[in-house]
């Protein structure tokens, strides 16, 4: 056994050791410090990155609601919204934060997710510290969740500071939870069903938090009962606790469970809803299943090799063997770790890992993704453990001289930390995000989309159709992918090629806010051709479909005016006025009351247009234009 220090406990091997807590003292306070500092260099460059066009619009920059800032509605509307397929309140509260704060500057952001990943590695660090009394294995580990390069994603990524904060609530409630293990009491148990409360309203994927305590009580907390001890058998958790039976310890947290329960409900109905949930049709269950096997050794890999990271990991078909293969040494290292679990450490890292991951291994099959980088930034956690444990007691055990752990930890962070920035560089902007991703994961729809997106964003148009057309070629039954083909075909002017991919897309879903975007824009097709009835009739339908679309009232307007309806072009620019009022709407409205002879609502019209307009003029150059398209 390592005699124990004032930075060290003994090993967990004997339930018989007992010693003294764990404290904060110096080494320690500059050792986070060290790590704090670390992460915030590492990830420094990120402050002059963009948004990018992958769920940063839908959280941020054409987002109306996060755009109000910190009001009464755009709050109550965090609390009842269940857009982009979750319902995760603070969440938004957070972007609508953020919004008040810097606006359309990405820099803020980028800043923000920084920040929530610095303190939640020295949260880690202090977390383990304080539990297990070993400050260098701690420090390690939390020194891999910070510079390990598959985190970057988590970081980089705007869209999702949900999973940088909702790790900074789970790992709050871990503090609360070792406080609340040393004195039990109704506060205390209450202070850690909050702040679990809130990582569920953040993001959902800390769901297995009573899971993780469970292990957590086995180690480093000790009070799951071993051998009739009524005292903790495990000195790593820094003081003598009240022990317990499983079963106990189980009915202690059905309240968290319920929690958990009720989560994996709300999160479901929102994903059905949103479109995101696959169905058995899309992806059988057999493929859901190998994928699992599979994708749990490939984040092992991505452990120890960090290479070939991307944002979209696309569904591929495993053989049998790769299925078997992966079930085995699965299997094998399970083994490992119940034949090592006198040690503790193995079993609960490796449960850990497998625990933790189960709600996002694809079981349950939410976007187009077989795995993703964001989903290791919890349970990779449980894997750091495993191995910064074993090594230090393999050191120990074979008596190796102290430069040569300390050589290994160098080279292996400083590898990471160099792998990681240069997986940071693929952030800057929407094309470098998605050419990496196409590069490193060869023929993917997901990144054929994005890139063409970026590429038309920046005008390069030509460019552009040549991924929409691939991304349609990998899927052709896709709805989005071919209004996305038949957008750039409208914009490029080929108006038949897309007439047809938008009646392709009506024909390929069922979704309702995509039934209203092909109808709308088939309707504008329709009206550029000159084919007045079926623009009429299509705009019709869109206004059914979704009657608080803008540009498909102004359509609609536009249509009735070349028909010579001109009440009906009244009411149709009137309600696109009150959606969203402007003065080229106005003097639309102007005109049509005009036509109709309704002289006094027209003067009102455009008084109305006058007021809202800085150049009157150019305004009613483009309604002019607008009207003899």
């Amino acid at each position: 056994m390592a005699v124990a220090t004032e930075t060290t406990i003994e090993p967990i091997i004997a339930d018989r050791a007992i010693v003294r807590p764990a404290k904060i003292q110096n080494p320690a306070v500059i050792l986070g410090l060290v790590l704090g500092l670390a992460t915030l260099l590492l990830y420094n460059p990120v402050g002059r990155y963009d948004f990018t066009n992958y769920d940063d619009d839908l959280y941020v920059t054409v987002n109306s609601h996060v755009q109000q800032g910190l009001q009464w509605n755009s709050i109550r509307w965090a609390f009842t919204t269940t857009a982009v397929a979750n319902w995760h309140p603070l969440t938004w509260i957070a972007y609508e934060l953020d919004w008040q704060l810097f606006h359309q500057n990405p820099t803020g952001y980028h800043y923000g997710n920084v920040l929530l990943h610095a303190t939640n590695a020295c949260l880690l660090f202090f977390l383990l510290f304080q539990a297990t009394g070993f400050l260098w294995r701690s420090w390690i580990v939390a020194a891999l969740f910070a510079l390990h390069p598959i985190n970057v994603e988590s970081v980089a990524w705007i869209a999702e500071q949900k999973n940088v904060l909702s790790m900074f609530f789970f790992l709050v409630a871990l503090v609360a939870y070792r406080w609340y293990a040393q004195k039990p009491s109704v506060m205390r148990y209450a202070s850690v069903g909050t702040l679990f409360a809130l990582g569920l309203m953040t993001k959902p994927q800390v769901i297995t938090f009573p899971f993780v305590l469970l292990v957590w009580d086995y180690w480093p907390l000790g009070r799951m009962r071993s051998n009739g001890n009524w005292k903790s058998n495990s000195p790593a958790c820094g003081c003598a606790m009240p022990t317990s039976s499983f079963g106990r310890l189980f009915l202690e947290k059905l309240p968290l469970f319920a929690l958990s329960a009720a989560s994996a409900v709300i999160t479901m109905k929102a994903q059905i809803a949103g479109g995101a949930v696959r169905n058995f049709d899309q992806i059988p269950l057999a493929a859901r299943l190998g994928n699992a096997v599979v994708s749990y050794l490939r984040y092992i890999e991505k452990a120890f090799w960090p290479s070939h990271l991307a944002v979209m990991y696309p569904y591929s078909r495993f053989s049998i063997v790769q299925v078997a293969g992966s079930l085995l040494l699965l299997t094998l290292i399970s083994g490992f770790a119940i034949a090592a679990a006198h040690r503790r450490y193995p079993l609960v890292g490796w449960l850990w890992f497998l625990g933790t991951l189960v709600p996002m291994i694809g079981l349950v099959q939410a976007g187009a993704q077989s795995m993703a980088d964001r989903y290791a930034y919890l349970s990779f956690i449980g894997l750091f453990l495993m191995i910064t444990w074993g090594l230090a007691e393999f050191v120990e055990s074979h008596r190796w001289p102290i430069v040569a752990p300390i050589l290994l930890c160098s080279i292996t962070l400083g590898t990471f930390a160099f792998t990681a920035r240069r997986q940071l560089g693929y952030w800057r902007d929407s094309i470098a995000l998605w050419s990496h991703t196409l590069e490193v994961t060869g023929p993917n729809y997901e990144a054929h989309e994005g890139l063409a997106g970026a590429l038309a964003a920046e005008g390069r148009t030509k460019e552009a159709g040549a991924h929409f057309q691939a991304a349609v070629a990998i899927d052709p039954t896709n709805p989005k992918g071919n209004l996305n083909l038949a957008v750039h075909n409208q914009i490029q002017g080929n108006m038949e090629a897309a007439i047809e991919l938008y009646r392709k897309t009506l024909r390929l879903t069922d979704d309702v806010k995509l039934d209203g975007k092909a109808l709308s824009n088939l309707g504008a097709a329709y009206y550029q051709v000159g084919k007045l009835e079926d623009a009429e009739s299509t705009y019709t339908e869109a206004v059914r479909i979704n009657a608080n679309n803008h540009n498909t009232w102004i359509g609609m307007g536009l249509v009735e005016n070349k028909l010579g309806k001109c009440d009906r072009a009244a009411d149709a620019f009137s309600h696109a006025a009150a959606l969203s009022p402007s003065a080229v709407d106005y003097l639309l409205l102007d005109h049509a009351l005009q036509s109709c002879g309704r002289s006094s609502e027209a003067a009102v019209a455009h008084a109305k247009a006058q007021q809202l307009s800085d150049d009157l003029k150019a305004s009613q150059a483009l309604a002019d234009r607008l009207r003899a398209y």
